[in-house]
């Protein structure tokens, strides 16, 4: 006898889908049976996606979705067209945003950059909830998982508009997960801390630029803050998404999943 994969015939939106942890949730979640609807604003990348999962694993579908996660009328179309497409939503998993400037003090951060921010990362997280809700509710329940961040855990010296944005979104998470408990949806957030890939090297970089110090040194010094010693890896943040959409984590909402190396201990 076959066991079915644990989320076969689920719909699932994933914002900041076509690179990084976004890109490997569409896999995982694919893996496990999905159908997925990615979205984002690079339409090509977001195309070439879907193609290659839906050649990965047959037997489901991909989706496509330009959207502008900041922009309220964009969103709410692109829900109406997952939804309409798949006849209903299952699972919504928030993993667009930007990291801001960084090494900038207060009185030096751009007042223009910190709203920026804020919008990208807030209010980016504020509208898919808001416009995929009620298919959730109209569904008879749902998973809808954050991508927060340790430096919502904590202060974070000379990122003031990041830090703000990930305290942010941990605060609308817990909220939301009260509000929509009652409709059997349930709302978490993984916070990763240093994660391996793109956005990280050009942290790195730009982090040393400013101290002048070589990017080896930078890549020491936020490993040294961990208990494990060591960066996370996409794949890593992924997983931690991955159970919390899957029937086994149906009776854990409005909490934080840190995946960290042990930077919060």
């Amino acid at each position: 006898m076959t066991n079915s994969p644990p989320l076969a015939g689920k719909v699932a939106i994933i914002t900041g889908a076509g690179k990084g942890i976004g890109s490997v949730t569409c896999d995982y979640l694919a893996e496990d049976g999905a159908h997925i609807a990615l979205v984002g604003r690079d339409e090509g990348a977001l195309r070439a996606k879907a193609a290659a999962l839906d050649a990965a694993f047959p037997g489901r579908e991909s989706m496509a979705v330009r959207s502008d996660v900041t922009d309220e009328d964009q969103v709410r179309k692109m829900a109406s067209a997952v939804a309409g497409h798949f006849g209903g939503i299952d699972i919504l998993v928030n993993t667009a945003g930007g990291t801001g400037p960084i090494e900038t003090p207060v009185q030096d951060y751009p007042a223009a950059e910190f709203r920026r921010i804020l919008e990208l990362n807030v209010i980016g997280t504020f509208l898919p909830c808001k416009y995929v809700i009620p298919h959730l509710i109209e569904r008879g329940g749902g998973r809808i998982v954050n991508l927060a961040g340790t430096s919502g855990l904590r202060g974070y010296r000379n990122r003031s508009g990041y830090s703000s944005s990930k305290w942010a979104v941990r605060g609308f998470t817990r909220t939301l997960a009260l509000e929509v408990g009652p409709h059997d949806i349930t709302v978490n957030a993984v916070c990763p801390n240093v994660t391996n890939g793109a956005r990280m090297e050009r942290i790195v970089a730009e982090k040393a630029g400013k101290l002048g110090m070589a990017p080896e040194e930078v890549y020491a010094d936020f490993a040294a803050q961990t208990a494990l010693g060591r960066f996370v890896d996409e794949s890593d943040v992924a997983a931690a998404i991955r159970f919390l959409v899957s029937p086994g984590a149906r009776n854990i909402t409005g909490h934080d999943i840190p995946v960290d190396a042990g930077w919060d201990v």
